[in-house]
């Protein structure tokens, strides 16, 4: 409408040279008429022919807008007229109430397949039909306009379509971004028949029917439930638990006498309930997975899981409890399955896991070596290839164990586990996860053999972060601890490239870094070790320690740094006398030469302005 408005008057202005009066006479009605003739069109096109309409009802209020209609589109004519070459910016946006609609039919189809298919039927002032979409262009922002549509922030009445750009609660942020949930990392398989009946407790049956019962119960056990909808087969879950309870109780309680075929259907219960594919955790939003930043997912099944870790490690406990037969089932690929699972995100998965693998690494001879392989590759592939793997920190933890169980002196396999495996590990960004248990196992390889403490000391040198404050605090923490164990002797082999390396932090605006590096005066021990060596030590680090005790921006860095000078002084003055001259002609030395450069600089400007001269 507004647009056949405009060109009528634009064609009238450049016919000729007649008074704007006259053309604005002659021009109304010939709006008027066209404006009609297309909403007449528009209102056939789209109405079927073999079906009436549904009637119109027209609200009184709109009735009245109806009577001030004329009134209001002479005075956007005369507006129009005034401005014929300004192009409206937005178009009138209708604030009337919404037509009320017949509730069976609209155009020969059910309302509500006609709001389904996108399509709304919308009553105008003069009573007739218009057909639009849901989306109203009625007032559209500029592009890049932070305004918002007209009842964006509305909540829906009943029987109305809200805003197409209403932000739902629901399935939005406060900032409108979707954020949707990580689903859990583990796939089940349901079994297909769920129906579990309850069966007698071992009490009710006589001795010699223990056995059958037995196996029928851990048969039970081997049914799995969709626990991914909490309503569906309650019965049998709770069936399932308070079984896997009972036989728990029946081990333990040492009244029955193990049998092979037993071992077989315990190891295969145990499987079924626990082994299934780990996928790597991915985040929804497109980033990659931060094991510092996102949020575990936790095993829904987890009361059922947790019933069949405790039962298969009392069944492995059991005084009963034959290795010779149990190594027919739970052979290299049973080791190789449950090391897998260590990737599972839940913690509480993954302790259980841990005191599993122990036992079975302290029961089974003949799989330790290939326990020590299996665990090898999955830190191998972490190292050199993802840098992913949830369960590093409680493999090293048992790997702690292991070490510390090793006969002297230490097999060639287990230096080169050192070398290629646990140092190696320095290097991965997510070091923090598992510090400690990497540290205890340096130091007790250390303590086994201290001839690896130049090849330890010097692979942390290699893998030293350079920009990384934080991961460069956790080496300066893993260096003290080696200087708990260090031998006098190995000392002197690593002191100057170690000592480099401290003066270099020591001198670190981080305050972090400097009071880490600091903090190693405080151990009487390393004190002792510097005192002994400080001739070649104190060269080395006097110039950082003189720089940060002065021009440090943290007072307490100020304080420190004084105390390691001041242990310098007492123990060897004289040795501290002549590195305080040699950093003054140091000194003094430089500020000639930033002078000298400051002239040649000078000298060659002057040049430069003579030559354009």
């Amino acid at each position: 409408m507004m647009k056949s408005w405009t060109k009528k008057l634009t064609r009238s202005k450049s016919s000729g040279e007649k008074s704007s009066k006259s053309k604005e006479k002659k021009s109304f009605p010939s709006l008027k008429s066209d404006a009609r003739e297309k909403e007449v069109k528009d209102r056939e096109s789209f109405r079927p022919s073999d079906k009436p309409t549904a009637p119109l009802v027209i609200h009184p209020q709109q009735q009245q807008q109806q009577q001030q209609q004329p009134q209001q589109q002479q005075q956007q004519q005369q507006q129009q007229q005034q401005q014929p070459q300004q192009q409206p910016q937005q178009q009138q946006h209708r604030e009337d109430p919404p037509p009320q609609y017949s509730p069976s039919q609209q155009n020969g189809q059910p309302y509500a397949q006609n709001i389904a298919s996108g399509h709304q039927w919308h009553g105008d002032l003069t009573g007739s039909l218009t057909h639009t979409s849901h989306i109203d262009t009625g007032h559209a922002p500029p592009p890049g306009s932070l305004e918002t549509m007209p009842n964006d922030l509305d909540v829906g009445k009943p029987g109305y379509s809200a805003s197409p750009h209403l932000l739902s609660v629901e399935r939005f942020g406060i900032d409108g971004i979707k954020t949707p949930k990580r689903h859990s990392s583990s796939h089940f398989e349901v079994s297909e028949k769920r129906e579990l009946q309850p069966l007698p407790s071992f009490n009710e049956v006589p001795p010699t029917d223990h056995k059958e019962l037995f196996l029928r119960k851990i048969e039970q056990c081997k049914v799995m439930f969709d626990f991914n909808n909490p309503a569906s087969d309650l019965a049998g879950k709770d069936i399932k638990q308070n079984t896997l309870n009972e036989l728990s109780d029946y081990v333990s309680s040492n009244r029955i006498r193990i049998t092979p075929d037993m071992y077989g259907a315990v190891v295969d219960m145990f499987t079924k309930n626990l082994f299934r594919p780990i996928p790597p955790p991915v985040n929804p939003v497109g980033e990659l997975y931060d094991p510092d930043e996102d949020e575990p997912v936790y095993e829904l099944a987890w009361p059922h899981m947790q019933m069949a870790y405790d039962f298969f490690l009392i069944f492995l406990e059991s005084s009963d409890f034959d290795q010779s037969i149990a190594r027919k089932y739970i052979d290299h690929q049973f080791v190789q399955t449950l090391i897998s699972l260590f990737d599972s995100e839940d913690i509480r998965e993954r302790e259980c896991l841990k005191t599993t693998l122990h036992r079975i690494y302290g029961k089974f001879l003949n799989l330790r070596a290939f326990i020590r392989k299996c665990m090898n590759n999955v830190f191998f592939q972490f190292i050199y290839e993802t840098e992913r793997f949830n369960g590093v920190s409680e493999l090293l933890e048992i790997l702690g164990s292991i070490i510390n169980g090793f006969a002297l002196p230490l097999k060639t396999e287990h230096k080169i586990f050192l070398s290629r495996v646990l140092i190696p590990l320095h290097k991965v960004r997510s070091l923090s996860l598992y510090k400690s248990q990497l540290a205890y196992c340096i130091v007790q390889f250390l303590e086994k053999d201290p001839t690896l403490t130049e090849e330890v000391v010097m692979g942390l040198l290699r893998y030293w972060p350079k920009i990384n404050t934080s991961k460069e605090v956790l080496f300066l923490i893993e260096i003290e601890d080696i200087f708990e164990v260090l031998e006098p002797d190995e000392f002197v082999k690593i002191q100057i490239p170690l000592f480099v390396q401290l003066a270099k932090c020591i001198a670190s605006p981080h305050f972090q870094v400097a009071e880490r590096a600091l903090n190693f005066w405080s151990s009487e021990y390393f004190c002792s070790l510097v005192s002994e060596n400080s001739e070649t030590i104190l060269p080395i680090i006097f110039s950082a320690l003189v720089e940060t005790e002065t021009t440090h921006w943290n007072q307490s860095i100020h304080q420190m740094a004084y105390n390691a000078l001041k242990l310098f002084m007492d123990t060897n003055s004289v040795l501290y006398d002549q590195c305080q001259i040699l950093y003054r002609q140091t000194k003094n030395s430089a500020e000639s030469y930033e002078e000298i450069r400051r002239e040649n600089w000078r000298f060659l400007e002057d040049n430069v302005e003579r030559t354009h001269l």
